[in-house]
Order: structure tokens, then C-alpha cells, then sequence
């Protein structure tokens, strides 16, 4: 009878398991269909990028750009990051010498992270989506769904992100690039005063999935 209760306390151990993994799944599955729609939504702000070995999606003002890689082993800096005008930060008292080096390349500054070194294979064609996907399948850990905003997102490390809503047709914040304001304010930035960025307490979960809130640098379009 002992042998008995452990084995199916075992398996209903496992059938929870099974079931967090399926849940966590679907979110990842149903971030696929909502990228995509995105991707349709604005066809002439994704393109290639040459120089990051990957693909590049632009903010419809041209301030900013979210860029995943096609394949890890490239050799770039990040596989996954965002490309935004270092002017406005330098226009609210950005002191670049004191922010991590590389991270400023001419104008612009960027932030993101490595996922990898794998060299990637494709069942079919190298497309945006079909990149996106690798991430999904290969680095679950960075697909975000942030309840507050109703968006599914990538983590980009250190607090940055970029972040699409789950439902287009339902959200006013269709795309949204994030940053995480303090190394900014660490090297001089006045954070309310950086011209097309919101400055904003954002609604999240610590690591416990307890509510908290954080400060971000958001610049949110709709699509």
C-alpha cells in the first residue's frame, strides 16, 4: 500500500510538471502568432541587417530599431538587442565616457545580450520569423509575457527589452521599446527630460511573481 501511494504521488508530481511546461509552452507558441502579426503589420520596417548578421525592425519614426540574429555563432556582439539615437540621452546630460565601452557606436547606443554560440539550422527559409522562432525554441528564458501591458517580449538583459502587444487590435501600445533608466541616470541623464522616451513606473513581477513596480525608459507606438 506504501509503494503504492508513493508512485502516485509521483505521477501526479509529474502530471503538474507536465502541465507548467505546457502552460509555459503556449506562451511561447502564442508569442510566435503575435510577432508575426507584427511583422505583417509593418512590412517595410523589417529588413535585413548586414552588419548585426541578423534582421531589424524600426521604430515607425526611425529613432529605433530591435535587431535578433540569424545565427549565434556569427561572432557579433549581441544576438539580440536594440539600436536607439544617443542624442536625446546626450540632450538630457549623458556623460558617454561613463557608460560600458562599445556600448555608444557613433550616434547611437546599443544594449542587448548573447544567447549563444550555436551555429543555427533552418528547416526551410531564413525569414524574420523563422529567426524569431530559434529564440523560442532554443532560449525559451528570454520570452517574456508581461501581464500588465498584455505584450509578449524579448529580454534583452539589464533590465532592457523589446516588448509587442499579445492582440493588436486590442491595445494601444502595439510595439514598445524598453530601457532600464539607471546606468542613464549613472552617467548624468536627467530621466525626464529625454526628448521621445516616457519616463515611467512600470508594473511587473519580481522573481517570486510577486507585483512590483520599476522605473523604465519607454518608447511605445501603435502600429
Amino acid at each position: 500500500m506504501k509503494k503504492k501511494i508513493v508512485l502516485v504521488g509521483a505521477v501526479a508530481l509529474l502530471l503538474v510538471v507536465l502541465s507548467g511546461c505546457q502552460q509555459a509552452d503556449v506562451v511561447g507558441k502564442q508569442s510566435i502568432a503575435s510577432f508575426d502579426a507584427v511583422l505583417q503589420a509593418i512590412p517595410d520596417q523589417i529588413a535585413e541587417d548586414e552588419m548585426n548578421g541578423g534582421w531589424a525592425l524600426s521604430a515607425p519614426d526611425g529613432t529605433a530599431r530591435f535587431i535578433w540574429s540569424k545565427d549565434y555563432s556569427s561572432g557579433t556582439p549581441h544576438d539580440v538587442m536594440l539600436e536607439v539615437e544617443a542624442k536625446p540621452f546626450i540632450d538630457a546630460g549623458l556623460d558617454v565616457t561613463k557608460l560600458p565601452a562599445g556600448m555608444v557606436i557613433g550616434d547611437k547606443i546599443m544594449v542587448g545580450t548573447m544567447l549563444g554560440d550555436e551555429k543555427l539550422t533552418y528547416k526551410g527559409e531564413v525569414t524574420p520569423l523563422a529567426s524569431y522562432e530559434q529564440i523560442v525554441n532554443l532560449k525559451r528564458e528570454n520570452i517574456k509575457y508581461h501581464t500588465a501591458l498584455d505584450h509578449y517580449g524579448v529580454d534583452l538583459g539589464d533590465g532592457n527589452a523589446f516588448e509587442w502587444a499579445k492582440d493588436m487590435s486590442t491595445n494601444d501600445k502595439d510595439i514598445v521599446f524598453v530601457l532600464n533608466p539607471q546606468m542613464f541616470i549613472d552617467a548624468g541623464v536627467d530621466p525626464t527630460k529625454v526628448e521621445g522616451w516616457v519616463f515611467a513606473k512600470v508594473k511587473t513581477e519580481d522573481k517570486d511573481k510577486q507585483p512590483i513596480e520599476v522605473d523604465k525608459f519607454l518608447k511605445p507606438f501603435s502600429i
